[in-house]
């Protein structure tokens, strides 16, 4: 029998804090590494880099005996998450970092309204209230018309699409495997999946270029560890809008490292967004807690 453990939501925020720093360290790493090295390539050595970091979930992995449709799945996620990911990488090289990091936010968005194309979920009217605000909040950073819409904006648009597919079958996996497997098999499948457009254009990258890959790969694996630590210590309507600081961090780096200005735009449409999913992710946890809760007269035991 599981004893539940108990809620720990101070430990939650901390971590939670700390996987905003990681992540934020890791889009700083890849704007100084530049356009050089080609972003499929980048994105390829990221995670090849960072499999050294997941020799310890080998035996967890080995023993966990994935049926065929598991290893199927795990390789539509990897596929997803490999365009993504490439585009990612595309967009962070030509892109703002505030741009960038608020335009990540509209995959919780796309899981909301994929979950209700494809698990079956109803699209009730919060979501789609937050999918409207979400979309509001997407033109007031592009601000179409009024500003050079480029390249890396369009990535980070469809990027955040793929990174959406990508959770919404690990959502899918959650109850079938560990959190080692998901993590391991995403790293391998990834790989894999990068292997090929890396090599297509390949830069052999010097030394200084490798040491920047290796702790992008080192900030990107402790980051995924850490927001799981806080995922486990608190429920996620305490730790998600903890981790929309990354948003600050990314304006006061791009701002006061890379030169690159405050954006109050960036910032408005941000926050519409970050507001948005904030309402939708605390009142589908307030619906929860009420069907949880038994009636007066049942034992809460």
């Amino acid at each position: 029998m599981e004893v539940a453990r108990a809620p720990r939501p101070v430990a939650g925020v901390m971590w939670m804090v700390l996987t905003g720093v990681l992540f934020v360290g890791v889009t700083a790493v890849v704007k100084v590494l530049g356009t050089r090295i080609p972003a499929p390539e980048a994105a390829f050595l990221r995670y090849l880099l960072g499999l050294v970091f997941l020799i310890p979930m080998i035996r967890p992995m080995l023993r966990a005996g994935l049926t065929r449709r598991q290893v199927r799945l795990f390789g539509f996620r990897g596929l997803a998450h490999t365009v993504g990911v490439a585009l990612w990488f595309f967009a962070m090289a030509r892109i703002p970092i505030a741009d960038v990091t608020a335009m990540n936010y509209l995959a919780p968005v796309y899981v909301a309204v994929g979950a209700a194309l494809f698990l079956g979920e109803t699209l009730h009217l919060r979501r789609i209230l937050a999918v409207a605000a979400a979309l509001v909040g997407a033109l007031i950073i592009l601000r179409p018309g009024f500003r050079e819409v480029g390249p890396g904006h369009l990535a980070m648009l469809i990027a955040a699409v793929f990174f959406a597919a990508s959770y919404l079958i690990a959502k899918r996996m959650a109850d079938e495997t560990g959190p080692e497997v998901t993590v391991t098999m995403l790293s391998i499948s990834v790989t894999i999946g990068l292997a090929p457009l890396a090599l297509m254009n390949w830069v052999w990258p010097n030394g200084e270029e490798f040491l920047l890959l290796l702790v992008v790969a080192f900030l990107a694996t402790a980051g995924h560890y850490t927001m799981s630590l806080a995922l486990a210590a608190a429920p996620v309507t305490v730790t998600q809008p903890v981790n929309f600081l990354q948003l600050v961090w990314a304006v006061l780096l791009g701002a006061f490292v890379f030169g690159e200005g405050f954006d109050l735009w960036v910032i408005a449409g941000g926050t519409v967004i970050v507001a948005a999913i904030s309402f939708m992710t605390w009142r589908e946890a307030v619906l929860k807690r009420r069907l949880r809760t038994p009636i007066v007269p049942e034992t809460k035991l």
